[in-house]
This record gives C-alpha cells, sequence and structure tokens, in this order.
C-alpha cells in the first residue's frame, strides 16, 4: 500500500514531531540498559554507525560550586536530547526533549529527569527564553550549559537523536501486544492516518474495542491519544505502558532482533561519548537498574501570555527539589549563580513563591520505565528558527 508524503513543514508535522520526541529518546536510553548483555557481542560494529564528535569543552561551562560538590563526584550524569529536526540532527533545532539521565556509581540505579521544553531559563547571555531554544542557538555546547548553570548540575557528555525510528523499533520488534476500548480505538484510527502520512509506513484499522498485536504505526498512534478521560495525564500513561511492553519484548528479543534495531537508532544518534567509553558502559549495564523518573520543574505556573512559558516557582526551591531527587541532598544549598537567576526569573515574569502551580507533578518508579512530559503541546519559537 503507497502512502503520499505531505509537506513535512506544516503544523500537523511539527504538532507530531513534538508529541513523539520525549517518548522515543527514552525508547533510545532503556534499549541501551536492556540490550546490555547483547553489547559485548555487536556494540563495536554497530557503533561506527554513530556520529560521535569532540564537544569543545572551553564552551561548557559549569558552576564552581557544582564543580566541586563531593556528592556530584559519585554520579556519571549525561544529557540527553532529541532534536524538531525533519532533515536529521542538526544543531539549528530546537530539542523537544531534554533529559538528564543520572547514574549512581555505587548502587548503579539510574534516574532520569525530563525537562520541560517550555521551562523559562536562562539559554544563555543572559537571555531568558524556552530551554528548548538553547540547542537551537549554540549546539550542544550551549544547551549542557543551560542545565549546568540554570540547575547546578556537571554535565560534560551528551547524547542527541533523530526521531524517525520509532515505527521501526516497534516493527522490529514484532510488534507490541495492547488492549483498547471502542473510544480509544476510534482515536487511535484517526491517528494512523496522518502518523502512516509522516513516516511513509502502512497500518489497517482496527475493528473495534479488544487485545491487538499493534504494529509500529499503530502503536505511536495509541500513545498519542489524549481526547478521552484524563486528557493528557492519560496520554502519559499510555506512552509509560507501550514502553513498558518495548522494553518487556526486548529484554526477551533475540541478538538477531536486537541487531536490527540498534541498526535502525544508531545512525540517528550523534554524542560525544567515544566509542570505548559506551561499550564499558554497556558491559556495566547488565548490573543497571531502573529507578524513578520525574519532570522538572517540579513546581510551575504556565504564564498567561502569548509565550506560555513554563516558569519554575521559584527556581532555587525546584533546584533543592532535583538535587534531594538525583543525589539524595536533602540539604542542598543553590549556587549564587542560581539564586540569581532565580530572582531574575521572578522579577521578569513575577511569579514568586506565593504564586499558585500551574498543576501536580508526575513522579514515576522504576517499574513504569519511563517519565512524564505533561507540558501542553505549543509552537515553538526561537530567535534562530521560525517554526
Amino acid at each position: 500500500m503507497s502512502r503520499n508524503y505531505e509537506d513535512r513543514n506544516n503544523a500537523s508535522f511539527r504538532k507530531y514531531r513534538r508529541r513523539r520526541n520525549l517518548f522515543i529518546i527514552e525508547i533510545v536510553v532503556l534499549l541501551l540498559v536492556c540490550a546490555g548483555g547483547f553489547v559485548y557481542f555487536q556494540m563495536n560494529t554497530q557503533l561506527d554507525k554513530i556520529d560521535i564528535e569532540t564537544l569543545d569543552e572551553e564552551q561548557v561551562i559549569v558552576n564552581q560550586e557544582a564543580e566541586t560538590d563531593p556528592v556530584l563526584k559519585g554520579y556519571t550524569n549525561i544529557a540527553l536530547f532529541g532534536t524538531d529536526s525533519r532533515e536529521g540532527i542538526s544543531a539549528a533545532a530546537n530539542t523537544d526533549a531534554i533529559l538528564i539521565a543520572s547514574i549512581n556509581n555505587d548502587t548503579k540505579v539510574v534516574k532520569l529527569v525530563s525537562i520541560y521544553r517550555d521551562t523559562y531559563l536562562n539559554i544563555g547571555n543572559d537571555r531568558y527564553r524556552k530551554a528548548n531554544s538553547a540547542y537551537a542557538n549554540g549546539g550542544p555546547e550551549q544547551a549542557i550549559t543551560m542545565l549546568n548553570t540554570n540547575l547546578d548540575m556537571d554535565i560534560r557528555s551528551y547524547l542527541t537523536v533523530d526521531f524517525n525510528a520509532m515505527v521501526d523499533i516497534v516493527d522490529a520488534l514484532g510488534g507490541i501486544e495492547i488492549t483498547v476500548d471502542d473510544e480509544e480505538c476510534i482515536h487511535l484510527n484517526n491517528y494512523c492516518v496522518e502518523t502512516s502520512q509522516v513516516t511513509g509506513a502502512e497500518y489497517e484499522n482496527l475493528p473495534g474495542a479488544g487485545t491487538y498485536l499493534m504494529n509500529g504505526v499503530q502503536a505511536v498512534s495509541y500513545t498519542r491519544i489524549r481526547f478521552t478521560a484524563g486528557n493528557d495525564f492519560k496520554r502519559t500513561e499510555r506512552q509509560r505502558e507501550v514502553i513498558a511492553k518495548i522494553i518487556d519484548k526486548a529484554r526477551r528479543a533475540d541478538l538477531s532482533t536486537l541487531n536490527e534495531v540498534m541498526d535502525k537508532v544508531f545512525p540517528k544518534i550523534k554524542t560525544n561519548i567515544t566509542k570505548s567509553e559506551i561499550i564499558s558502559m554497556g558491559l556495566g549495564m547488565l548490573s543497571y537498574e531502573m529507578g524513578e523518573t520525574v519532570g522538572f520543574p517540579f513546581t510551575r505556573r504556565t504564564s498567561s501570555d502569548r509565550a506560555s512559558n513554563e516558569v519554575p516557582i521559584t527556581l532555587e526551591s525546584n533546584v533543592e527539589q532535583l538535587h534531594e531527587f538525583l543525589f539524595e541532598n536533602e540539604r542542598y544549598i543553590p549556587s549564587r549563580t542560581v539564586l540569581e537567576r532565580s530572582a531574575r526569573i521572578i522579577d521578569l515574569t513575577g511569579y514568586d513563591e506565593n504564586t499558585s502551580a500551574s498543576d501536580e507533578n508526575y513522579r514515576a518508579t522504576g517499574e513504569d520505565l519511563v517519565g512524564n512530559n505533561s507540558s501542553a503541546e505549543r509552537e515553538v519559537e526561537t530567535e534562530t528558527q521560525e517554526w
């Protein structure tokens, strides 16, 4: 069955890309975790397909307090970016998926923090914008600096992913089994039309409520449903369900299947982590355990202006919570840089510690296997691109 491609610059395509960004980057990370045993046999050959580039470390800034913090020395922190680019990975693209993967070097527990793409932060040069525009304005160096200086992190490594692989991952695994009700089935079939058009992959309409072995187009469309009870919260629940099923099936897959999955994903990755470091990390993943995941900021207010930023209330208190979550540091005192930026955000927005929060945050356990990206789906504007 042939499918005609629609204009990939139109609004519906842009919204489709943003809706699946966070979902896919977490699948990439979790596939690497669950495929640890496979790394030893095939990783060396597959790694040649990854675009490994040197990071300009002179352009990466770390707050002095974070650089000398003895607690952070016990963790390996990696920035994960998902670009909204239609021509492969581009340094001029927004990163509509931003995550921090933090590995406790002693316990081997991996925690994930999703930075909401609309989070109002200093993206560099004293410019306060949405966090996802930092990458477009200065590549991975500026995006990492944005995380380090606003959140008191010490991140030196990154991984950027292009998102055309989602449908291929599910299909390579032979599909996943999902149960839907009548209402979900209607919306799933509607979403399949657009998902198929922008990916070029085929699908069949589902006849009604039931349990189905869904292919890539159907599974992705299922995760996009948000016009039922629960709205976006229920949508993220569906995403967690699908990711859990993908990881479970990947754990039971044979080497040939895992090789096919990595063959699809690795050409869509850019990183500064060296080949030897990835192999070492991959072997270590045999003993890794997925911990909790959460979204940042924990407490926020959606601005009422046209920009609709997610404003931390306050940045200072959110950074305190972040360090307690990631590093179990219950008495963390933010750096002078964070305190200054927190005060500046209050100045610019008028939102302070007395401002009511927009909604409750979601924290997932390791069993859920995925974090939350509950920020609304909006058009994004940066200084370098118009979307």
